[in-house]
């Protein structure tokens, strides 16, 4: 008698159960949907911490912020211990002391390479620049003769300036010179340097003696031009530096007739070399007055005067003051 026997296969069986091979051998789609569900489960949990601080009162956030400010179970104090705190500006102040020590010590270096009393560079400051008085509104001086408040302000302009040229003032505090030479003075450079005189009374009809307004009131206005002060300059090399005046633009017959103060207009070179004002204090810079008597009247006249000697340059466009100087005269009846 025959028996058979059944033998049932794990793939061909239709009924097998979930615990079976199939159970047991995930797809890898399966598996890559169960990977990103995992992936997003961080993004809900942010999500859910967001909206739990979202439901925070002003109470609940208050409470947070004096808690970081003291803890007082912990001790601390934005989120610092005194131990913390203590080390950390310890550290700061031993840091900043340090800078400043260093830029001190780089200042206190440079500092022993400067003189006081003679700058270390001069390269760039000769030759000298002019300037005139009075300056009142600017480079232009214009008035009324037949007006005195037109005119009132220059001359008052003019005896202020003038003051400490009075004679009796350069008696007291200066000495009497050579004339024609360099007034040199050796010694230490911290020494106080003596000082030539300049009297007022050396510029004659501009020295507002004679005539207390400078000439205004008769519309023959005085002007004075002096350089600017250069530490160790000697101008013109041995011959003294004189001032002329022309008519800078338009009709050269508006000025008719200059004079000019002391002698010739001219810069004696006795009051030079300056040797800065902490040893040359009582140093009072020469003058040269220039006296307008004769001026076209009614009209704008643009006037320049310039120096002239050696090693000076007045014909530099870019610079106006460079060993010249322009300004307008208008004089009205």
């Amino acid at each position: 008698m025959l028996t058979f026997f059944h033998v049932s296969h794990p793939g061909m069986d239709g009924n097998a159960s979930p615990g079976g091979a199939e159970g047991q051998h995930r797809s890898p789609h399966q598996e890559e949907n169960k990977h990103e569900e995992k992936v997003r489960d961080p993004d809900r949990g942010e999500d859910r911490t967001k909206a739990e601080m979202g439901s925070k009162t002003w109470a609940d956030l208050a409470a947070e912020m004096k808690m970081f400010l003291w803890n007082p179970e912990e001790r601390t104090c934005l989120g610092r211990t005194a131990k913390s705190w203590g080390l950390i500006l310890l550290f700061y102040f031993v840091f900043y002391t340090c800078l400043a020590g260093m830029f001190a010590f780089c200042l206190y270096v440079v500092l022993l390479t400067l003189s006081p009393y003679t700058p270390t560079y001069r390269d760039r400051v000769s030759p000298p620049g002019v300037m005139i008085r009075p300056y009142v509104n600017g480079f232009t001086i214009a008035f009324n003769v037949s007006q005195p408040n037109t005119w009132q302000p220059y001359v008052d302009s003019m005896h202020h300036f003038l003051a400490a040229y009075d004679d009796k003032v350069q008696e007291e505090k200066n000495i009497e010179c050579v004339s024609g030479q360099y007034f040199i003075q050796g010694g230490n450079e911290s020494e106080e340097k003596k000082a030539c005189q300049f009297k007022r009374s050396l510029l004659q009809n501009c020295s507002g003696i004679e005539d207390p307004t400078f000439g205004y009131s008769k519309g023959q206005p005085c002007i004075l031009l002096k350089m600017n002060r250069i530490i160790g300059y000697r101008p013109g090399a041995g011959v003294p530096v004189s001032v002329d005046c022309k008519v800078q633009k338009g009709n050269e017959s508006d000025l008719r007739s200059v004079d000019f103060y002391p002698g010739n207009g001219t810069f004696d070179l006795m009051y030079y070399p300056y040797y800065g004002k902490m040893t040359h204090v009582n140093y009072t810079s020469p003058l040269v007055a220039m006296h307008f008597t004769d001026v076209k009247k009614g009209n704008l006249v643009h006037i320049q005067c310039s120096l002239n000697g050696k090693g000076i340059i007045n014909n530099l466009n870019s610079d106006r003051f460079l060993g010249r100087i322009i300004f307008t005269l208008s004089i009205g009846k």
